[in-house]
């Protein structure tokens, strides 16, 4: 498995590189999902502030990714965004080239919906280029773009970590006023966003420096091959030189952009079908849509072991019975218990005519000569089978004696010997009376009536 952040974020692997660290994909354990991490490679305290401005950025729009949290760990950190598959504005031009002028529409509109949104935080990203324009993986269907990577972002006011004459940002996509030094504003990622839709609708990477000559030489050019006339004043009126000349707010440029998209013509079959596919590819061994493999199997462990209580520990099955332990009997196992049966009584025997029965009274003897009465022939019913404790309630025996003396044992009576005529009755043995027989009574007896006889002398003497 991949290294843990602060007991949260594992590193899945790597999708991507940035100026400052690498993008990882990594799962949240707390969350239970994929989300993209950036890792700072350096650990200086410029690059560090920077670190901080970025992940300081809490914008939450449905067309800007922002970081979402970040975690550190000895001398690594990082912050974690939304995992998005569809690649960047750079992977769909090298996968189509040029894209039809209403699809262009539909991007440069949810890219200046995401920037009205940045701008409203008093925020310059400073950095919009198709490298940094995502997409999500929508196939098909309408396309999705988020504006990221806000690495050298910052707020209208704040300081600047850059020298006075160092230009920040990626060359080929600055406004002329950052090229003389002018502070961030607005304007400037205007420009940049009119670069990226020049970029979208030819194909190619558009040449900054030769369009501002031409219109600081000629004026507003004319459209290039295969750039609608409506779309190419919008595109004009953000790629002015002039920053008073440009649109002065985001808000501003997308309401231009919905007008011209309406004069554009319908789409035709004859237009191609522009889809934008899944670019992070699969996932490495070892991880599965919901996460670490090892992890899934622990859960799937600790469902069929028990069900879980609310403090997060494992509620265990109740105790097996005694009648159900393999431990008891082996052939519970495999047959059923059967109901316990009373063994069949044997029948006297026979005795010769003219013999008394046993257990004659002569209160309820039978006239000579009549006959005796046979046993009935059918057997007595099967009596219910008796409950007997499971172990878990079995009652123990005591391991002592108990102090309190029980009652006294009365002997039962004896049975007939073979020596006993029939039907003669045994002679009851002596009741033995309570109390210690006469050998201890006696002596115990003389001893105490001497003590008496000394204490009655001791009296008298005194």
């Amino acid at each position: 498995m991949g290294e843990i952040f602060s007991g949260r974020y594992e590193l899945v692997d790597p999708i991507g590189r940035g100026g400052v660290g690498a993008v990882w994909r990594a799962w949240d354990h707390r969350r239970r999902r994929y989300v993209a991490a950036k890792v700072l490679q350096q650990s200086d305290a410029h690059t560090l502030l920077r670190f901080v401005r970025e992940q300081a950025m809490r914008i939450d729009h449905p067309h800007v990714l922002a970081p979402a949290s970040w975690a550190a760990d000895d001398d690594k950190v990082l912050f974690t965004m939304d995992l998005v598959h569809g690649g960047s504005l750079a992977h769909l031009i090298g996968d189509y080239g040029p894209l039809p002028p209403r699809f262009v529409c539909i991007l440069l509109d949810q890219l200046l919906a995401g920037l009205t949104a940045v701008h409203a935080e008093g925020v310059v990203h400073r950095d919009i280029k198709p490298a940094n324009v995502l997409l999500e993986a929508t196939g098909t269907g309408r396309p999705h773009l988020r504006l990221s990577d806000f690495g050298i972002a910052m707020r209208k006011g704040e300081p600047r970590l850059t020298e006075t004459n160092y230009v920040v940002g990626t060359p080929g996509y600055f406004a002329p006023e950052q090229m003389l030094g002018a502070e961030p504003d607005f304007p400037a990622d205007l420009f940049a966003v009119g670069l990226v839709a020049l970029y979208l609708i030819t194909g190619t990477k558009p040449d900054a420096e030769a369009l501002v000559r031409h219109f600081v030489e000629h004026g507003i050019p004319h459209a290039p091959e295969d750039v609608p006339e409506p779309l190419w004043q919008v595109l004009a009126g953000l790629l002015h030189p002039d920053p008073e000349a440009r649109f002065k707010t985001a808000t501003g440029a997308r309401k231009a952009v919905l007008s011209a998209a309406e004069l554009l013509p319908e789409v035709t079959i004859e237009d191609e079908v522009v889809e934008v596919f899944d670019h992070i590819g699969p996932l490495p061994s070892g991880f599965g849509p919901k996460g670490p493999l090892a992890s899934q199997g622990a859960s799937a462990a600790a469902a069929a072991g028990g069900s879980m209580s609310d403090t997060g520990s494992f509620q265990l099955a109740p105790p097996v019975s005694r009648e159900t332990s393999p431990s008891v009997s082996r052939e519970t196992s495999s047959t059923p218990q059967q109901p316990r049966t009373p063994p069949t009584p044997t029948p006297p025997p026979s005795s010769p005519p003219g013999a008394m029965p046993p257990g004659y009274t002569p209160s309820g003897h039978t006239p000579t000569g009549q006959a005796v009465p046979a046993p009935p022939t059918t057997p007595p019913p099967a009596p219910m089978p008796s409950y007997e404790p499971t172990a878990a309630i079995r009652p123990e025996a005591a391991a002592t004696r108990p102090y309190t003396v029980g009652p006294h044992p009365v002997p039962a009576p004896a049975s007939p010997t073979a020596g006993t005529p029939a039907g003669v009755r045994p002679a009851p043995l002596p009741e033995r009376r309570p109390g210690p027989p006469a050998k201890v009574a006696v002596p115990v007896l003389i001893v105490a009536l001497l003590c008496i006889a000394v204490g009655i002398w001791a009296l008298a003497v005194s």
